[in-house]
């Protein structure tokens, strides 16, 4: 019978990391964890998502697949992150319930290099608008310094933890939605006529473009999903999982819905992709400029110090045994590594869609895998004292079921690309459970009770 338990045995906790023990401070009320949220959800990607529908969609089209992504995000953060809320755990502890202590390794990297490219990415755009801001000032322009100034100052602001992330978040949505609205205010004034003619034509389609849209901007999240926990774990016990998804929800919906049109109609209207050059080209009042263009910079911080800091840091923590504040200055030097000023280019905004649906057929499978795990195997409980203890867990070695139920889903999602994310869970959850319940990995009684052995630990003990 499986046994639920929250407290972690204290000499068990002498030998853990102190990054990835259970939390014992929830330090976000749902009203600081929406903003958090909100503050973190402000990617630059989502302006270059709305730009990939240009010819393919209605603006009408383009608001409901915007909505129908964000729904799916919201349910999704909310079925994997129970997890982190209830037990206070990470996500790379999560997470050896379903691939063992060895295995986690693979949903971790999976995780982390997205997030890494991403880092790169909207740190090069964020250090971009700071140039320009530098340019029209001061008539300073120096982008390899000032993204390596950028770069440095994100990972410091994401050393100091969550008690740092979350000031920094919460402050950031107070002006957050204002100057989206405005910007979008000011695209649809200033470029009305170019918007109508480039949409004149445009009949849209409730097909397969359309649903490869709401894969295209859930993708944003897909890497989120999977390491809800990490953020969970910080919120407040009593916060039931409806309250939270009206969360989600209220958080992410609004922010995409604005910088996704704001993507769509600059990108119509001007046939630039890149909102840094669009909107410091065309504003009428400097003022007015330079505020834009500090908020795309600002919001670059937000978004990379929550989203694609932290869970690659906490990969490098579980994996290497490493502090804190080194695996978050190793993520800096990788997201410098991938090169981000190659991905900023004019044809930027479909390789980046193409990116984004490619590993949603990997996080999708991961995603599958965890909910099967944890709701239908463990009825959603876990004893922590397992999650922790590397010589007597139950979770020792590799969870094959995992992987090939990943390998599984990965290549059927692979078959239909736009709807990546999608279509892989249904396969990757039911070879997973089969194999979970039915297939001889190891001790057959214990792997029908959700238990993981690697094959070494099964063949001693059946021989015992």
């Amino acid at each position: 019978m499986l046994k639920e338990n929250k407290i972690l045995n204290p000499e068990l906790a002498k030998n853990v990391n102190a990054d990835l023990l259970p939390t014992d401070e929830r330090i976000m009320d749902p009203l600081s964890y929406g903003a958090s949220f909100m503050g973190g959800c402000v990617s630059i990607g989502t302006f270059s998502m709305g730009a990939s529908l240009i010819g393919a969609l209605t603006v009408a089209q383009a608001i409901i697949a915007m909505c129908i992504g964000c729904a799916v995000i919201a349910v999704a953060l909310v079925l994997i992150g129970n997890c982190g809320h209830k037990y206070g755990v990470p996500f790379t502890v999560q997470a050896r319930s379903s691939f063992g202590f060895a295995g986690l390794k693979i949903p971790g990297f999976m995780r982390g290099i997205p997030a890494i490219v991403w880092f790169g990415f909207q740190s090069w755009v964020g250090a971009g608008a700071i140039n320009s801001c530098l340019k029209i000032l001061f008539g300073f322009s120096n982008m390899p310094i000032v993204f390596a100034l950028f770069t440095i100052l994100q990972v410091a602001l994401a050393i100091k933890g969550f008690k740092e992330i979350k000031w920094l978040e919460n402050v950031s949505c107070v002006f957050i939605i204002g100057i989206l609205i405005y910007m979008l205010y000011v695209v649809n004034t200033k470029f009305a006529g170019q918007i109508g003619n480039a949409f004149s034509g445009i009949k849209g389609t409730w097909g397969m473009p359309f649903w490869a849209a709401t894969t295209s901007f859930l993708g944003i999240y897909a890497t989120m999903i999977v390491n809800a926990s990490d953020y969970s774990r910080n919120l407040k016990e009593k916060t039931g999982p409806a309250a939270t998804g009206s969360i989600y929800t209220l958080a992410i919906l609004p922010v995409t819905l604005f910088m996704g049109l704001i993507g769509l109609l600059v990108t119509a209207a001007t046939g630039n992709a890149d909102p840094v050059v669009v909107f410091s080209t065309t504003m009428n009042s400097k003022v007015l400029t330079i505020l834009t263009l500090a908020f795309i910079a600002f919001a670059q911080v937000t978004t990379n110090v929550l989203n694609n800091i932290v869970p690659p840091a906490y990969v490098l923590v579980e994996s290497f045994n490493m502090k804190w504040s080194w695996a978050t200055i190793i993520v800096g030097a990788l997201s410098v590594v991938v090169m981000p000023w190659r991905l900023v280019t004019a044809q930027s905004a479909a390789g980046l869609s193409l990116f984004t649906r490619f590993y949603s057929a990997f996080l999708g499978p991961i995603f599958a895998v965890m909910v099967v795990d944890y709701y239908i195997l463990r009825k959603q409980t876990l004893d922590v004292n397992d999650l922790y203890d590397k010589d007597h867990t139950p979770f020792k070695g590799i969870n094959w079921a995992a992987v090939i139920a990943i390998v599984v889903g990965s290549a059927v999602s692979c078959l239909v690309m736009d709807l990546s994310w999608y279509i892989s869970l249904i396969p990757t959850g039911v070879v997973y459970y089969l194999l979970m319940k039915y297939a001889h990995f190891g001790n057959i009684d214990n792997f029908r009770k959700g238990t993981i052995f690697d094959t070494a630990d099964a063949s001693a003990e059946e021989a015992a």
